[in-house]
């Protein structure tokens, strides 16, 4: 049984998590395609949306002119449907991680 693509990933898990604790000397390895780095550009993504519906939500409710009510909608929806993705992913991955560590070795 090939453990390499296993043990990569379990390397990945765990500079994210020394990353999460905040450890700034464990950077992932990795090239263009790093796992970490895909992960926080979605997260950033995520982020990024929410910000801009509560933007222009709030700027709706101020009264702007050049703010309908449609756009509005629209962006909360977005939103909402890309941090729901990132909540299944994050249940994807925490169930990857149980998974290989029922595994025994």
């Amino acid at each position: 049984m090939d453990t390499k693509g296993i043990d990569q990933l379990l390397s990945q898990l765990q500079a994210a998590s020394q990353l999460a604790a905040g450890n700034t000397d464990a950077q992932p390895s990795g090239g263009p395609g790093d796992f970490a780095a895909m992960l926080k550009a979605s997260l950033d993504q995520v982020n990024t949306a929410q910000a801009g519906a509560k933007q222009l939500a709030q700027a709706f409710e101020q009264g702007a002119p050049n703010v309908n009510v449609e756009d509005v909608i629209i962006s909360l929806q977005k939103a909402d449907v890309s941090f729901q993705t990132m909540v299944q992913v994050r249940n994807k991955l925490v169930d990857a991680y149980q998974q290989i560590m029922s595994m025994p070795v």
